[in-house]
Protein backbone atom coordinates (compact mmCIF):
# COMPACT_ATOMS: atom_id res chain seq x y z
CA UNK A 1 0.00 0.00 0.00
CA UNK A 2 2.80 2.25 0.72
CA UNK A 3 4.34 1.73 -3.03
CA UNK A 4 0.88 2.24 -4.37
CA UNK A 5 0.63 5.82 -2.49
CA UNK A 6 4.10 6.76 -3.64
CA UNK A 7 3.42 5.40 -7.08
CA UNK A 8 0.06 7.89 -6.96
CA UNK A 9 1.93 11.06 -5.75
CA UNK A 10 4.48 10.51 -8.42
CA UNK A 11 1.83 10.15 -11.26
CA UNK A 12 0.03 13.44 -9.23
CA UNK A 13 3.15 15.41 -9.32
CA UNK A 14 3.82 14.64 -13.01
CA UNK A 15 0.34 14.95 -14.53
CA UNK A 16 -1.77 17.76 -12.58
CA UNK A 17 0.63 20.91 -13.34
CA UNK A 18 -0.17 20.24 -16.88
CA UNK A 19 -3.79 19.24 -16.35
CA UNK A 20 -5.01 21.67 -13.85
CA UNK A 21 -4.71 25.84 -14.26
CA UNK A 22 -4.86 26.31 -10.38
CA UNK A 23 -2.50 23.66 -9.79
CA UNK A 24 -0.12 25.31 -12.22
CA UNK A 25 -0.80 28.71 -10.28
CA UNK A 26 0.20 27.47 -6.95
CA UNK A 27 2.90 24.72 -7.78
CA UNK A 28 5.28 25.10 -4.94
CA UNK A 29 2.13 24.72 -2.26
CA UNK A 30 1.04 21.86 -4.40
CA UNK A 31 4.59 20.25 -4.64
CA UNK A 32 4.83 20.83 -0.80
CA UNK A 33 1.21 19.17 -0.04
CA UNK A 34 2.77 16.16 -2.12
CA UNK A 35 6.17 16.02 -0.15
CA UNK A 36 4.20 16.14 3.39
CA UNK A 37 1.97 13.36 1.87
CA UNK A 38 4.93 11.21 0.96
CA UNK A 39 6.74 11.46 4.08
CA UNK A 40 3.46 11.17 5.77
CA UNK A 41 2.66 7.98 3.73
CA UNK A 42 6.26 6.15 4.51
CA UNK A 43 5.89 7.48 7.98
CA UNK A 44 9.50 8.90 7.80
CA UNK A 45 8.36 12.39 9.08
CA UNK A 46 9.93 13.54 12.23
CA UNK A 47 11.73 16.00 13.80
CA UNK A 48 14.72 15.57 12.09
CA UNK A 49 12.91 15.84 8.29
CA UNK A 50 11.17 18.97 9.50
CA UNK A 51 14.44 20.83 10.86
CA UNK A 52 16.09 19.90 7.62
CA UNK A 53 13.18 21.25 5.34
CA UNK A 54 12.81 24.61 7.58
CA UNK A 55 16.76 25.17 7.44
CA UNK A 56 18.10 23.94 4.33
CA UNK A 57 16.21 26.66 1.76
CA UNK A 58 17.62 29.21 3.48
CA UNK A 59 20.83 29.78 1.89
CA UNK A 60 19.11 29.24 -1.22
CA UNK A 61 16.36 31.67 -0.44
CA UNK A 62 19.04 34.69 1.16
CA UNK A 63 20.96 34.14 -2.17
CA UNK A 64 17.78 34.58 -4.30
CA UNK A 65 16.25 37.61 -2.08
CA UNK A 66 20.15 39.64 -1.96
CA UNK A 67 20.37 39.10 -5.41
CA UNK A 68 17.17 40.43 -6.55
CA UNK A 69 17.52 43.60 -4.31
CA UNK A 70 20.99 43.67 -5.90
CA UNK A 71 19.53 43.18 -9.23
CA UNK A 72 17.30 46.07 -8.56
CA UNK A 73 19.15 48.52 -7.94
CA UNK A 74 21.42 47.53 -10.70
CA UNK A 75 19.03 46.89 -13.58
CA UNK A 76 19.30 50.11 -15.49
CA UNK A 77 23.56 49.70 -16.06
CA UNK A 78 23.39 46.25 -16.97
CA UNK A 79 21.00 47.03 -19.94
CA UNK A 80 23.22 50.11 -20.51
CA UNK A 81 25.79 47.38 -20.59
CA UNK A 82 23.80 44.82 -23.13
CA UNK A 83 22.89 47.71 -25.35
CA UNK A 84 26.26 48.37 -26.13
CA UNK A 85 27.81 44.85 -26.16
CA UNK A 86 24.85 44.23 -29.00
CA UNK A 87 26.40 47.29 -30.87
CA UNK A 88 29.42 44.96 -31.44
CA UNK A 89 28.26 41.49 -31.64
CA UNK A 90 25.44 40.32 -33.13
CA UNK A 91 22.04 39.53 -31.29
CA UNK A 92 22.02 35.12 -31.55
CA UNK A 93 25.72 35.12 -30.89
CA UNK A 94 25.02 36.65 -27.74
CA UNK A 95 22.57 34.71 -26.63
CA UNK A 96 24.77 31.74 -27.43
CA UNK A 97 27.43 32.82 -25.19
CA UNK A 98 25.37 33.89 -22.76
CA UNK A 99 24.56 29.90 -22.43
CA UNK A 100 27.78 29.01 -22.73
CA UNK A 101 29.40 31.54 -20.26
CA UNK A 102 26.80 30.78 -17.85
CA UNK A 103 26.86 27.39 -18.22
CA UNK A 104 31.11 27.09 -17.93
CA UNK A 105 31.34 29.89 -14.47
CA UNK A 106 27.78 28.15 -12.81
CA UNK A 107 30.63 25.66 -11.27
CA UNK A 108 32.68 28.82 -9.74
CA UNK A 109 29.78 31.02 -8.87
CA UNK A 110 27.27 28.75 -8.19
CA UNK A 111 24.16 27.62 -10.53
CA UNK A 112 22.24 30.10 -7.72
CA UNK A 113 24.24 32.99 -9.15
CA UNK A 114 24.23 31.59 -12.50
CA UNK A 115 20.83 31.48 -13.13
CA UNK A 116 20.00 34.87 -11.64
CA UNK A 117 22.05 36.23 -13.68
CA UNK A 118 20.08 35.09 -16.42
CA UNK A 119 16.85 36.25 -15.44
CA UNK A 120 18.32 39.50 -15.50
CA UNK A 121 19.64 39.63 -18.38
CA UNK A 122 16.79 37.74 -21.02
CA UNK A 123 14.58 39.90 -18.51
CA UNK A 124 16.00 43.19 -20.39
CA UNK A 125 16.31 41.41 -23.88
CA UNK A 126 12.63 41.69 -23.72
CA UNK A 127 11.99 39.39 -25.85
CA UNK A 128 8.59 37.32 -26.98
CA UNK A 129 7.54 34.28 -24.70
CA UNK A 130 7.86 31.61 -26.55
CA UNK A 131 11.38 32.71 -27.24
CA UNK A 132 12.14 33.97 -24.20
CA UNK A 133 11.17 30.32 -22.64
CA UNK A 134 13.14 28.57 -25.24
CA UNK A 135 16.39 29.99 -24.31
CA UNK A 136 15.57 30.19 -20.50
CA UNK A 137 15.11 26.56 -20.63
CA UNK A 138 18.24 25.73 -22.88
CA UNK A 139 20.02 28.39 -20.85
CA UNK A 140 18.94 26.31 -17.32
CA UNK A 141 20.12 23.02 -18.81
CA UNK A 142 23.71 24.58 -19.08
CA UNK A 143 24.11 26.15 -15.93
CA UNK A 144 22.68 22.45 -14.26
CA UNK A 145 25.30 21.10 -16.17
CA UNK A 146 27.88 23.10 -15.62
CA UNK A 147 27.33 23.45 -11.85
CA UNK A 148 28.08 20.03 -11.42
CA UNK A 149 32.03 20.07 -11.90
CA UNK A 150 33.06 21.24 -9.17
CA UNK A 151 31.63 20.43 -5.30
CA UNK A 152 30.56 24.22 -5.03
CA UNK A 153 28.43 24.27 -7.76
CA UNK A 154 25.46 22.84 -6.88
CA UNK A 155 24.23 20.49 -3.71
CA UNK A 156 24.31 17.23 -6.06
CA UNK A 157 28.07 17.47 -7.03
CA UNK A 158 28.65 18.54 -3.50
CA UNK A 159 26.90 15.37 -2.06
CA UNK A 160 29.00 13.03 -4.66
CA UNK A 161 32.58 14.14 -3.85
CA UNK A 162 31.43 13.68 -0.18
CA UNK A 163 30.43 10.06 -0.95
CA UNK A 164 32.99 9.51 -2.68
CA UNK A 165 35.89 11.58 -0.67
CA UNK A 166 37.39 8.26 0.80
CA UNK A 167 38.38 6.88 -2.52
CA UNK A 168 42.27 8.00 -3.07
CA UNK A 169 41.91 9.80 -6.67
CA UNK A 170 38.38 12.14 -5.37
CA UNK A 171 39.64 15.14 -4.85
CA UNK A 172 38.03 18.82 -5.80
CA UNK A 173 38.62 18.53 -9.43
CA UNK A 174 37.34 14.59 -9.30
CA UNK A 175 33.96 15.21 -11.53
CA UNK A 176 35.43 17.95 -13.47
CA UNK A 177 37.77 14.80 -15.26
CA UNK A 178 34.98 12.53 -14.87
CA UNK A 179 32.65 14.24 -16.34
CA UNK A 180 34.32 17.26 -17.83
CA UNK A 181 34.27 16.57 -21.54
CA UNK A 182 30.74 15.19 -21.58
CA UNK A 183 29.63 18.30 -19.68
CA UNK A 184 31.80 21.26 -21.76
CA UNK A 185 30.56 18.98 -25.24
CA UNK A 186 27.18 19.20 -23.99
CA UNK A 187 27.12 23.06 -23.04
CA UNK A 188 28.97 23.65 -26.41
CA UNK A 189 26.00 22.09 -28.38
CA UNK A 190 23.41 24.16 -26.22
CA UNK A 191 25.11 27.38 -27.31
CA UNK A 192 25.30 26.30 -30.68
CA UNK A 193 21.08 25.25 -30.31
CA UNK A 194 20.83 28.99 -28.79
CA UNK A 195 22.63 30.38 -31.72
CA UNK A 196 20.27 28.98 -34.51
CA UNK A 197 16.68 29.36 -32.43
CA UNK A 198 16.25 32.49 -34.73
CA UNK A 199 15.38 35.78 -33.10
CA UNK A 200 12.36 37.11 -35.44
CA UNK A 201 9.88 36.37 -32.48
CA UNK A 202 11.61 39.56 -30.30
CA UNK A 203 8.95 42.20 -29.64
CA UNK A 204 11.12 45.10 -29.60
CA UNK A 205 14.44 46.86 -28.11
CA UNK A 206 15.76 47.43 -25.01
CA UNK A 207 13.98 50.50 -24.92
CA UNK A 208 11.09 49.01 -23.84
CA UNK A 209 10.01 50.16 -20.30
CA UNK A 210 9.87 47.65 -17.81
CA UNK A 211 7.64 47.00 -14.76
CA UNK A 212 9.87 48.53 -11.84
CA UNK A 213 10.55 45.33 -8.96
CA UNK A 214 9.25 46.22 -5.87
CA UNK A 215 10.60 44.78 -2.54
CA UNK A 216 7.64 43.16 -1.63
CA UNK A 217 8.08 41.24 -5.32
CA UNK A 218 11.41 40.60 -4.60
CA UNK A 219 10.16 39.09 -1.41
CA UNK A 220 7.70 36.94 -2.57
CA UNK A 221 10.07 35.73 -4.53
CA UNK A 222 12.34 34.61 -2.50
CA UNK A 223 9.56 33.13 -0.52
CA UNK A 224 8.30 31.15 -3.09
CA UNK A 225 11.56 29.93 -3.80
CA UNK A 226 11.97 28.75 -0.27
CA UNK A 227 8.79 27.10 -0.29
CA UNK A 228 9.88 25.07 -3.28
CA UNK A 229 13.39 23.91 -1.99
CA UNK A 230 11.61 22.79 0.92
CA UNK A 231 8.66 20.73 -1.03
CA UNK A 232 11.53 18.87 -2.93
CA UNK A 233 13.48 18.25 0.53
CA UNK A 234 10.11 16.69 1.56
CA UNK A 235 9.34 14.76 -1.62
CA UNK A 236 12.74 13.06 -1.74
CA UNK A 237 12.78 11.94 2.08
CA UNK A 238 9.51 10.82 1.28
CA UNK A 239 10.96 8.73 -2.17
CA UNK A 240 13.53 6.87 0.05
CA UNK A 241 12.18 4.21 0.57
CA UNK A 242 11.35 3.08 -2.85
CA UNK A 243 14.72 4.24 -3.90
CA UNK A 244 16.57 2.58 -1.30
CA UNK A 245 13.98 -0.48 -1.73
CA UNK A 246 13.86 -1.24 -5.84
CA UNK A 247 16.45 1.56 -7.45
CA UNK A 248 19.76 1.51 -5.90
CA UNK A 249 20.53 -1.89 -6.58
CA UNK A 250 19.85 -2.11 -10.47
CA UNK A 251 22.26 -1.44 -13.71
CA UNK A 252 23.61 1.47 -14.32
CA UNK A 253 22.11 1.57 -17.64
CA UNK A 254 18.99 1.19 -16.03
CA UNK A 255 19.75 3.40 -13.51
CA UNK A 256 20.39 6.28 -16.06
CA UNK A 257 16.92 5.98 -17.64
CA UNK A 258 15.37 5.20 -14.27
CA UNK A 259 16.74 9.06 -13.09
CA UNK A 260 14.49 10.27 -15.47
CA UNK A 261 12.72 11.37 -12.08
CA UNK A 262 15.01 13.53 -11.27
CA UNK A 263 12.45 16.33 -13.25
CA UNK A 264 10.69 16.69 -10.24
CA UNK A 265 12.74 14.93 -7.49
CA UNK A 266 15.53 16.53 -5.66
CA UNK A 267 18.56 15.15 -7.51
CA UNK A 268 21.08 15.51 -4.43
CA UNK A 269 18.63 13.32 -2.26
CA UNK A 270 19.07 10.78 -5.56
CA UNK A 271 22.56 11.21 -5.51
CA UNK A 272 23.13 10.27 -1.94
CA UNK A 273 20.65 7.14 -2.02
CA UNK A 274 22.86 5.75 -4.89
CA UNK A 275 26.19 6.83 -5.52
CA UNK A 276 28.51 4.64 -3.46
CA UNK A 277 32.20 4.62 -2.95
CA UNK A 278 32.36 1.01 -4.40
CA UNK A 279 31.53 2.27 -7.44
CA UNK A 280 33.29 2.22 -10.68
CA UNK A 281 34.08 5.67 -12.00
CA UNK A 282 31.64 4.32 -15.22
CA UNK A 283 28.61 4.14 -13.43
CA UNK A 284 29.24 6.92 -11.04
CA UNK A 285 29.31 8.66 -14.32
CA UNK A 286 26.40 7.22 -16.29
CA UNK A 287 24.20 8.06 -12.91
CA UNK A 288 25.04 11.67 -12.69
CA UNK A 289 24.63 12.29 -16.14
CA UNK A 290 21.58 10.70 -15.91
CA UNK A 291 20.39 12.93 -13.31
CA UNK A 292 22.01 16.33 -14.16
CA UNK A 293 20.14 15.85 -18.15
CA UNK A 294 16.87 15.24 -16.72
CA UNK A 295 16.94 17.48 -13.97
CA UNK A 296 16.43 20.31 -16.77
CA UNK A 297 13.54 18.85 -18.28
CA UNK A 298 10.66 20.02 -15.89
CA UNK A 299 10.38 23.10 -13.30
CA UNK A 300 10.68 21.31 -9.95
CA UNK A 301 14.02 19.05 -11.98
CA UNK A 302 16.77 22.04 -10.55
CA UNK A 303 16.87 24.98 -8.35
CA UNK A 304 17.84 27.10 -12.01
CA UNK A 305 14.73 25.92 -13.60
CA UNK A 306 12.77 27.26 -10.09
CA UNK A 307 14.12 30.52 -9.78
CA UNK A 308 14.12 31.75 -13.80
CA UNK A 309 10.52 29.75 -14.01
CA UNK A 310 9.25 31.61 -10.96
CA UNK A 311 10.46 35.11 -12.39
CA UNK A 312 9.71 35.36 -15.67
CA UNK A 313 6.25 33.51 -14.86
CA UNK A 314 6.97 30.22 -17.36
CA UNK A 315 3.99 27.37 -16.49
CA UNK A 316 4.82 24.25 -16.59
CA UNK A 317 3.57 23.51 -19.89
CA UNK A 318 5.64 25.84 -21.82
CA UNK A 319 8.78 24.58 -20.02
CA UNK A 320 8.17 20.86 -21.01
CA UNK A 321 7.54 21.44 -24.67
CA UNK A 322 11.18 22.58 -24.52
CA UNK A 323 12.62 20.62 -21.66
CA UNK A 324 10.82 17.58 -22.25
CA UNK A 325 12.08 16.68 -26.45
CA UNK A 326 15.37 18.94 -25.58
CA UNK A 327 16.48 16.36 -22.66
CA UNK A 328 15.40 13.11 -24.47
CA UNK A 329 17.30 13.47 -27.16
CA UNK A 330 20.90 14.71 -24.83
CA UNK A 331 19.37 11.37 -22.70
CA UNK A 332 19.62 9.04 -25.82
CA UNK A 333 22.60 10.66 -26.90
CA UNK A 334 24.97 10.50 -24.21
CA UNK A 335 23.47 7.13 -23.25
CA UNK A 336 24.88 6.22 -26.55
CA UNK A 337 27.93 7.23 -25.77
CA UNK A 338 28.52 6.19 -22.25
CA UNK A 339 27.56 2.40 -22.75
CA UNK A 340 28.77 1.92 -26.50
CA UNK A 341 31.76 4.61 -27.65
CA UNK A 342 33.55 4.46 -23.81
Amino acid sequence: MVELGLILILILVLLLPFLSHKVEENLEIFLFIMGILSCLITGVMDYHIIREAIIEPWKITAAVFLSGLLFKFTRHYLRQSIEKILEVIPEPLFISLVVVILGLSSSIITAIIASLFLVEIISAMRYEKSYETKIIVISCFSIGLGAALTPIGEPLSAIAIAKLKHLPHVDFFYLLRLLGVLILSAILILGLIAYFIKGRETKGTLGIPEEEETYLGVALRAAKVYLFVMALIFLGKGFTLIIDRYIIFLDPGILYWINMVSAILDNATLTAAEISDKMTDIQVKSILMGLLISGGMLIPGNIPNIICANKLKIKSRDWARTGVPLGLIMMVIYFLILFYLL
